[in-house]
């Protein structure tokens, strides 16, 4: 499955969701959500997180800064992606801003990962290094091959090595794949976002659009035909008209003089205060 498919899946609600509520009625107006878990972006940044807690456990000093940066770089890649997820039901534009989070948490731990190599004067793997195209074989598989594996176990060879150096450049191999998965699912939010937005967007732009037809410059109430007065919009309150509302003179009981409502008056405020003939 690919990750446009798995995208779709998931702002579409798919029937795989693990989410404890996907039984639950998505109220009326709301997108359904969740379903994170099957987005192959999420299974990847699972994978790193995992990878980066072991990798700081075996090969850095606990009491280093950086231990706790990169773990919280791995975990911010894979939480804002649940997250955003999770906001789709109401807006667009959030779960758009989580996921960007996400990318630019990975290219964080990113950049960790490449200046533990440097400093220690070890090897980065090139794009084409066979290493490294194996790596990305075993990612390219799971993608066609349903369910993914999220525990990492298909990486042991290479996240479970001794060598820090092969262990560091797998997990930029992992990461470089993540962030090729959220470029494509971000692109699919903003086209998303552009042409239907989300719950909250369409309510705001509901409300501009109430506001403007409130702010609409009312039309002048007509005069009486006999009087010359002005007429008021009354509600008849009994009746087999009881509930529609029509025109009386605003001279009554003196003048009994009333007119239908016409589709045009519909924008003048009508006054319920004056009991209907």
């Amino acid at each position: 499955m690919s990750e446009q498919r798995s995208a779709n899946s998931d702002r579409s609600g798919g029937s795989a969701r693990s989410d404890p509520w996907a039984g639950e009625k998505t109220p009326k107006g709301l997108r359904p959500s969740g379903g994170y878990r099957n987005l192959r972006s999420f299974q990847v940044t699972t994978i790193v997180y995992d990878a980066t807690v072991s990798f700081c456990e075996r090969f850095l000093d606990k009491r280093s800064r950086t231990v706790d940066q990169m773990v919280q770089a791995a975990r911010s890649g894979r939480q804002n992606i649940a997250e955003g997820s999770r906001a789709s039901a109401t807006s667009s534009q959030t779960e758009l801003r989580l996921v960007n989070v996400a990318r630019a948490s990975l290219d964080e731990l990113l950049l960790d990962y490449e200046d533990f190599l440097r400093q220690r004067r070890l090897t980065q793997w090139g794009k084409d290094d066979p290493q490294a195209r194996t790596v990305r074989e075993v990612g390219m598989q799971h993608r066609t091959d349903p369910p993914a594996r999220t525990d990492g176990a298909a990486y042991a060879p290479w996240l479970g090595n001794p060598d820090p150096a092969v262990v560091a450049n797998a997990v930029i191999c992992l990461i470089h794949q993540a962030n090729y998965l959220l470029d494509r699912q971000i692109a699919g939010l903003e086209r998303q976002f552009i042409h239907e937005g989300g719950y909250s967007e369409r309510l705001a732009a509901a409300r501009i659009e109430e506001r403007r037809k409130q702010d609409r410059p009312q039309q002048p109430a007509p005069a009486c035909p006999t009087c010359g007065q002005a007429m008021i919009l009354r509600t008849a309150r009994k009746g087999r008209l009881a509930g529609t509302q029509f025109w009386g003179c605003s001279a009554y009981p003196e003048c009994q003089v009333t007119r239908p409502l016409e589709a045009s008056d519909r924008s003048v405020g009508s006054d319920r205060s004056v009991r209907s003939p």
